[in-house]
Protein backbone atom coordinates (compact mmCIF):
# COMPACT_ATOMS: atom_id res chain seq x y z
CA UNK A 1 0.00 0.00 0.00
CA UNK A 2 1.44 3.43 -0.91
CA UNK A 3 2.32 5.77 1.93
CA UNK A 4 -0.23 8.43 2.80
CA UNK A 5 0.52 12.01 1.76
CA UNK A 6 0.31 15.10 3.95
CA UNK A 7 -2.96 16.10 2.27
CA UNK A 8 -4.47 12.72 3.19
CA UNK A 9 -4.08 13.42 6.90
CA UNK A 10 -4.62 17.20 6.92
CA UNK A 11 -6.77 19.26 4.58
CA UNK A 12 -7.61 22.94 4.22
CA UNK A 13 -10.13 24.76 2.07
CA UNK A 14 -7.65 27.60 1.48
CA UNK A 15 -6.38 27.59 -2.14
CA UNK A 16 -2.95 28.71 -0.86
CA UNK A 17 -1.72 27.57 2.55
CA UNK A 18 1.51 27.06 4.46
CA UNK A 19 2.64 26.20 7.97
CA UNK A 20 6.25 27.03 8.88
CA UNK A 21 8.37 26.39 11.96
CA UNK A 22 9.71 29.91 12.54
CA UNK A 23 12.89 28.92 14.39
CA UNK A 24 14.23 26.74 11.58
CA UNK A 25 12.29 27.96 8.55
CA UNK A 26 11.19 24.39 7.90
CA UNK A 27 7.90 24.05 6.05
CA UNK A 28 5.61 21.71 7.97
CA UNK A 29 2.72 21.79 5.49
CA UNK A 30 2.04 23.51 2.20
CA UNK A 31 -0.63 23.70 -0.46
CA UNK A 32 0.17 25.61 -3.67
CA UNK A 33 2.47 27.76 -1.56
CA UNK A 34 5.32 28.28 -4.05
CA UNK A 35 3.29 29.88 -6.85
CA UNK A 36 3.10 33.66 -7.04
CA UNK A 37 -0.31 35.05 -6.04
CA UNK A 38 -1.98 38.40 -5.36
CA UNK A 39 -1.13 39.29 -1.73
CA UNK A 40 -3.47 42.27 -1.21
CA UNK A 41 -2.63 44.08 2.06
CA UNK A 42 -0.23 41.35 3.17
CA UNK A 43 2.08 43.43 0.94
CA UNK A 44 2.34 45.85 3.85
CA UNK A 45 4.69 43.48 5.67
CA UNK A 46 7.24 44.37 2.95
CA UNK A 47 6.35 48.07 3.10
CA UNK A 48 6.91 48.07 6.86
CA UNK A 49 10.17 46.15 6.48
CA UNK A 50 11.60 48.88 4.24
CA UNK A 51 10.59 51.51 6.78
CA UNK A 52 12.30 49.49 9.52
CA UNK A 53 15.43 49.35 7.35
CA UNK A 54 15.45 53.15 7.04
CA UNK A 55 14.88 53.62 10.76
CA UNK A 56 17.80 51.35 11.48
CA UNK A 57 20.22 53.06 9.09
CA UNK A 58 19.20 56.50 10.37
CA UNK A 59 17.77 57.81 7.09
CA UNK A 60 14.62 58.65 9.01
CA UNK A 61 13.60 58.62 12.67
CA UNK A 62 10.31 57.84 14.34
CA UNK A 63 9.88 61.60 14.87
CA UNK A 64 10.36 62.46 11.18
CA UNK A 65 7.27 64.33 9.98
CA UNK A 66 5.87 63.57 6.52
CA UNK A 67 3.24 65.48 4.57
CA UNK A 68 0.05 63.88 3.27
CA UNK A 69 -0.07 64.55 -0.47
CA UNK A 70 -3.28 64.85 -2.45
CA UNK A 71 -2.23 61.66 -4.24
CA UNK A 72 -1.96 59.76 -0.95
CA UNK A 73 -5.32 61.12 0.21
CA UNK A 74 -7.11 60.46 -3.08
CA UNK A 75 -5.72 56.94 -3.64
CA UNK A 76 -5.49 55.77 -0.03
CA UNK A 77 -7.43 58.14 2.17
CA UNK A 78 -11.11 58.62 2.89
CA UNK A 79 -11.72 59.52 -0.77
CA UNK A 80 -10.50 56.09 -1.92
CA UNK A 81 -13.08 53.87 -0.24
CA UNK A 82 -10.30 51.49 0.79
CA UNK A 83 -8.76 50.71 4.17
CA UNK A 84 -7.41 54.02 5.46
CA UNK A 85 -5.87 55.80 8.41
CA UNK A 86 -8.08 58.83 7.56
CA UNK A 87 -5.16 61.19 7.09
CA UNK A 88 -6.15 64.72 6.03
CA UNK A 89 -4.66 66.06 2.80
CA UNK A 90 -1.93 68.61 3.50
CA UNK A 91 -1.53 67.52 7.14
CA UNK A 92 1.59 65.96 8.63
CA UNK A 93 2.14 62.76 10.59
CA UNK A 94 5.20 61.24 12.21
CA UNK A 95 6.81 58.07 10.93
CA UNK A 96 5.93 56.42 14.26
CA UNK A 97 2.23 57.20 13.75
CA UNK A 98 2.28 56.26 10.08
CA UNK A 99 3.84 52.85 10.69
CA UNK A 100 1.10 52.14 13.26
CA UNK A 101 -1.43 53.19 10.66
CA UNK A 102 0.09 50.71 8.20
CA UNK A 103 0.37 47.74 10.55
CA UNK A 104 -2.64 48.09 12.85
CA UNK A 105 -5.16 49.99 10.69
CA UNK A 106 -3.93 48.73 7.28
CA UNK A 107 -4.03 52.34 6.07
CA UNK A 108 -3.35 52.68 2.36
CA UNK A 109 -2.85 56.42 2.79
CA UNK A 110 -0.17 55.80 5.44
CA UNK A 111 1.64 53.45 3.06
CA UNK A 112 1.69 56.01 0.25
CA UNK A 113 2.82 58.85 2.53
CA UNK A 114 5.74 56.71 3.75
CA UNK A 115 6.58 55.61 0.21
CA UNK A 116 6.61 59.17 -1.10
CA UNK A 117 8.55 60.42 1.91
CA UNK A 118 11.26 57.78 1.58
CA UNK A 119 11.57 57.33 -2.19
CA UNK A 120 9.95 60.41 -3.70
CA UNK A 121 7.15 58.44 -5.34
CA UNK A 122 5.23 55.23 -4.75
CA UNK A 123 6.56 53.75 -8.01
CA UNK A 124 10.15 54.31 -6.89
CA UNK A 125 9.36 52.82 -3.48
CA UNK A 126 7.80 49.74 -5.11
CA UNK A 127 11.01 49.22 -7.09
CA UNK A 128 12.93 49.43 -3.82
CA UNK A 129 10.57 46.85 -2.32
CA UNK A 130 11.19 44.41 -5.17
CA UNK A 131 14.96 44.93 -5.05
CA UNK A 132 15.08 44.37 -1.30
CA UNK A 133 12.85 41.31 -1.58
CA UNK A 134 15.25 39.74 -4.09
CA UNK A 135 18.15 40.47 -1.73
CA UNK A 136 16.27 38.57 0.97
CA UNK A 137 15.83 35.58 -1.35
CA UNK A 138 12.12 36.13 -2.00
CA UNK A 139 12.29 34.85 -5.55
CA UNK A 140 8.61 35.24 -6.50
CA UNK A 141 8.22 38.80 -5.20
CA UNK A 142 7.27 41.55 -7.64
CA UNK A 143 5.80 44.73 -6.17
CA UNK A 144 4.08 47.54 -8.09
CA UNK A 145 2.78 49.55 -5.14
CA UNK A 146 3.13 49.92 -1.38
CA UNK A 147 -0.44 48.98 -0.47
CA UNK A 148 -1.29 45.70 -2.20
CA UNK A 149 -3.79 47.40 -4.52
CA UNK A 150 -4.64 44.90 -7.30
CA UNK A 151 -2.18 44.78 -10.18
CA UNK A 152 -1.63 41.63 -12.24
CA UNK A 153 2.15 42.11 -11.94
CA UNK A 154 2.05 42.62 -8.15
CA UNK A 155 2.63 39.12 -6.75
CA UNK A 156 4.43 36.99 -4.16
CA UNK A 157 4.04 33.37 -3.02
CA UNK A 158 2.76 32.20 0.36
CA UNK A 159 6.19 30.66 0.98
CA UNK A 160 7.98 33.96 0.38
CA UNK A 161 5.49 35.81 2.58
CA UNK A 162 6.31 33.36 5.38
CA UNK A 163 10.05 33.88 4.82
CA UNK A 164 9.59 37.65 4.90
CA UNK A 165 7.61 37.38 8.13
CA UNK A 166 10.26 35.18 9.69
CA UNK A 167 12.86 37.80 8.76
CA UNK A 168 10.77 40.58 10.30
CA UNK A 169 10.25 38.67 13.54
CA UNK A 170 13.95 37.84 13.99
CA UNK A 171 15.47 41.06 12.61
CA UNK A 172 13.12 43.66 14.12
CA UNK A 173 11.66 42.22 17.34
CA UNK A 174 10.88 45.64 18.84
CA UNK A 175 9.00 46.86 15.77
CA UNK A 176 7.37 43.45 15.34
CA UNK A 177 5.50 44.03 18.61
CA UNK A 178 3.30 46.52 16.71
CA UNK A 179 1.70 43.63 14.81
CA UNK A 180 0.19 42.38 18.07
CA UNK A 181 -1.51 45.69 18.92
CA UNK A 182 -5.28 45.24 18.80
CA UNK A 183 -6.25 48.85 18.05
CA UNK A 184 -4.90 52.29 17.26
CA UNK A 185 -6.50 55.70 17.63
CA UNK A 186 -5.65 58.54 15.25
CA UNK A 187 -7.22 61.97 15.75
CA UNK A 188 -10.01 60.53 17.87
CA UNK A 189 -10.88 57.70 15.49
CA UNK A 190 -10.18 54.19 16.83
CA UNK A 191 -9.74 51.31 14.40
CA UNK A 192 -9.18 47.66 15.26
CA UNK A 193 -6.62 45.19 14.00
CA UNK A 194 -8.30 42.79 11.55
CA UNK A 195 -6.07 39.81 12.44
CA UNK A 196 -8.56 37.08 13.49
CA UNK A 197 -5.96 35.26 15.59
CA UNK A 198 -5.40 38.09 18.07
CA UNK A 199 -7.35 37.36 21.23
CA UNK A 200 -8.63 34.07 19.80
CA UNK A 201 -5.48 31.93 19.70
CA UNK A 202 -3.07 31.61 22.61
CA UNK A 203 0.26 33.29 21.84
CA UNK A 204 -0.86 34.98 18.59
CA UNK A 205 0.99 38.26 18.04
CA UNK A 206 0.98 39.01 14.27
CA UNK A 207 0.99 39.63 11.36
CA UNK A 208 -1.28 40.98 8.57
CA UNK A 209 -4.56 40.34 6.78
CA UNK A 210 -5.28 40.96 3.11
CA UNK A 211 -8.47 41.11 1.07
CA UNK A 212 -9.41 42.12 -2.46
CA UNK A 213 -11.79 40.68 -5.03
CA UNK A 214 -8.79 39.32 -6.92
CA UNK A 215 -6.93 37.75 -3.98
CA UNK A 216 -9.82 36.67 -1.78
CA UNK A 217 -9.30 36.75 1.99
CA UNK A 218 -5.81 36.07 3.27
CA UNK A 219 -3.66 36.18 6.39
CA UNK A 220 -0.06 35.84 7.42
CA UNK A 221 -0.22 34.90 11.09
CA UNK A 222 2.25 34.03 13.81
CA UNK A 223 2.02 32.73 17.35
CA UNK A 224 4.47 31.60 20.01
CA UNK A 225 3.83 28.96 22.66
CA UNK A 226 6.71 28.04 24.94
CA UNK A 227 9.85 27.88 22.81
CA UNK A 228 7.99 27.20 19.58
CA UNK A 229 6.88 29.84 17.09
CA UNK A 230 4.67 28.98 14.12
CA UNK A 231 3.98 31.09 11.03
CA UNK A 232 0.94 30.36 8.86
CA UNK A 233 -0.20 31.78 5.53
CA UNK A 234 -3.62 31.39 3.93
CA UNK A 235 -5.01 33.14 0.88
CA UNK A 236 -7.90 32.92 -1.56
CA UNK A 237 -10.64 32.24 0.99
CA UNK A 238 -14.19 33.47 0.23
CA UNK A 239 -15.09 35.20 3.50
CA UNK A 240 -13.74 36.65 6.73
CA UNK A 241 -15.36 33.81 8.66
CA UNK A 242 -13.64 31.13 6.54
CA UNK A 243 -10.35 33.01 6.93
CA UNK A 244 -10.78 33.03 10.70
CA UNK A 245 -11.70 29.33 10.83
CA UNK A 246 -8.89 28.12 8.57
CA UNK A 247 -6.28 30.35 10.20
CA UNK A 248 -7.06 28.93 13.63
CA UNK A 249 -7.10 25.36 12.24
CA UNK A 250 -3.70 25.77 10.58
CA UNK A 251 -2.16 27.41 13.62
CA UNK A 252 -3.50 24.70 15.94
CA UNK A 253 -2.21 22.01 13.60
CA UNK A 254 1.19 23.67 13.46
CA UNK A 255 1.61 23.30 17.18
CA UNK A 256 -0.14 19.96 17.73
CA UNK A 257 -0.11 17.83 14.57
CA UNK A 258 3.11 18.69 12.74
CA UNK A 259 6.73 18.56 13.81
CA UNK A 260 10.13 19.59 12.51
CA UNK A 261 12.35 16.51 12.66
CA UNK A 262 16.05 17.34 13.02
CA UNK A 263 17.90 14.46 11.36
CA UNK A 264 21.53 15.64 11.26
CA UNK A 265 23.48 18.67 12.39
CA UNK A 266 26.36 20.09 10.36
CA UNK A 267 29.44 17.99 11.16
CA UNK A 268 27.52 14.90 12.36
CA UNK A 269 28.70 11.47 11.21
CA UNK A 270 26.07 10.51 8.64
CA UNK A 271 27.61 7.35 7.17
CA UNK A 272 30.82 5.44 6.41
CA UNK A 273 31.49 5.07 2.68
CA UNK A 274 33.81 2.48 1.12
CA UNK A 275 37.15 3.67 -0.26
CA UNK A 276 39.20 2.14 -3.10
CA UNK A 277 43.01 2.22 -3.10
CA UNK A 278 43.10 4.18 0.15
CA UNK A 279 45.12 3.77 3.33
CA UNK A 280 41.73 3.57 5.07
CA UNK A 281 38.96 1.27 3.90
CA UNK A 282 36.19 3.78 4.64
CA UNK A 283 35.67 7.51 5.01
CA UNK A 284 33.22 9.21 7.34
CA UNK A 285 30.87 11.70 5.67
CA UNK A 286 28.81 14.62 6.96
CA UNK A 287 26.53 17.42 5.78
CA UNK A 288 27.43 21.10 5.46
CA UNK A 289 24.06 22.38 6.70
CA UNK A 290 21.55 20.90 9.15
CA UNK A 291 19.14 18.36 7.71
CA UNK A 292 15.59 18.73 9.02
CA UNK A 293 12.18 17.77 7.66
CA UNK A 294 8.70 19.01 8.49
CA UNK A 295 6.09 16.28 8.65
CA UNK A 296 2.71 15.33 10.07
CA UNK A 297 3.43 13.26 13.17
CA UNK A 298 1.34 10.34 11.92
CA UNK A 299 3.64 9.97 8.89
CA UNK A 300 6.95 9.80 10.78
CA UNK A 301 7.40 6.08 10.14
CA UNK A 302 6.95 6.63 6.40
CA UNK A 303 10.01 8.87 6.14
CA UNK A 304 12.94 7.27 4.27
CA UNK A 305 16.60 8.31 4.34
CA UNK A 306 19.25 6.83 2.03
CA UNK A 307 22.79 7.54 0.82
CA UNK A 308 23.68 7.64 -2.86
CA UNK A 309 27.29 7.52 -4.06
CA UNK A 310 29.47 6.00 -6.78
CA UNK A 311 31.64 3.67 -4.77
CA UNK A 312 33.93 2.60 -3.59
CA UNK A 313 35.39 6.12 -3.76
CA UNK A 314 38.87 6.29 -5.26
CA UNK A 315 41.60 7.68 -3.01
CA UNK A 316 43.06 10.20 -2.44
CA UNK A 317 40.14 11.93 -0.72
CA UNK A 318 40.38 15.41 0.77
CA UNK A 319 38.43 16.70 3.75
CA UNK A 320 35.35 18.61 2.56
CA UNK A 321 35.32 16.82 -0.80
CA UNK A 322 31.79 16.09 -2.12
CA UNK A 323 31.48 12.32 -2.26
CA UNK A 324 27.76 11.53 -2.28
CA UNK A 325 24.21 12.60 -1.60
CA UNK A 326 21.84 12.14 1.32
CA UNK A 327 18.29 11.64 0.01
CA UNK A 328 15.26 12.20 2.25
CA UNK A 329 11.88 11.01 1.02
CA UNK A 330 8.70 11.99 2.84
CA UNK A 331 5.07 11.20 1.90
CA UNK A 332 3.52 13.61 -0.55
CA UNK A 333 6.55 15.92 -0.66
CA UNK A 334 9.31 16.50 -3.16
CA UNK A 335 12.45 14.45 -2.59
CA UNK A 336 15.10 16.42 -0.67
CA UNK A 337 18.78 15.98 -1.51
CA UNK A 338 21.76 17.09 0.60
CA UNK A 339 25.41 16.97 -0.45
CA UNK A 340 27.65 14.65 1.57
CA UNK A 341 31.21 15.78 2.33
CA UNK A 342 34.25 13.79 3.46
CA UNK A 343 35.06 14.44 7.13
CA UNK A 344 38.76 13.63 6.76
CA UNK A 345 41.62 12.98 4.36
CA UNK A 346 42.28 9.49 3.00
CA UNK A 347 45.67 9.05 1.40
CA UNK A 348 46.22 6.86 -1.61
CA UNK A 349 48.04 3.58 -1.00
CA UNK A 350 51.65 3.21 -2.09
CA UNK A 351 52.67 1.26 -5.17
CA UNK A 352 52.87 -2.09 -3.36
CA UNK A 353 49.56 -1.52 -1.63
CA UNK A 354 47.86 -0.56 -4.89
CA UNK A 355 49.31 -3.61 -6.66
CA UNK A 356 48.13 -5.89 -3.86
CA UNK A 357 44.70 -4.32 -3.88
CA UNK A 358 44.50 -4.61 -7.65
CA UNK A 359 45.46 -8.29 -7.66
CA UNK A 360 43.00 -8.95 -4.84
CA UNK A 361 40.29 -7.31 -6.88
CA UNK A 362 41.11 -9.41 -9.96
CA UNK A 363 41.43 -12.77 -8.27
CA UNK A 364 38.66 -12.03 -5.83
CA UNK A 365 36.22 -11.54 -8.73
Amino acid sequence: MPAAAQTDVFETSAPHALIMDADTGIVLFEKDARRAMAPASMTKIMTASLVFDRLRDGSITEDTMLTVSENAWRRGGSASGSSTMFLRVGSQASVADLIKGVIIQSGNDACIVLAEGIAGSEDAFARMMTKRAKELGLETAEFRNSTGWPDEEHVISAYDLAKLSRYTISEYPDFYALYGEKSYTWEGRTQYNRNPLLGRFDGADGLKTGATEVSGKGLVGSAKQGDTRIIIVVNGLPSTSSRRTESIRLMRAGFNEFKAYNLFKAGDDVAQLDVFMGKAETVSVTVKDPVAVGLHKSLRNDMRVRVEYDGPIAAPIMVGQPVGTLVVTTPGQAEQRFELLAKGDVERKGVIGRLSAGLGSIFGG
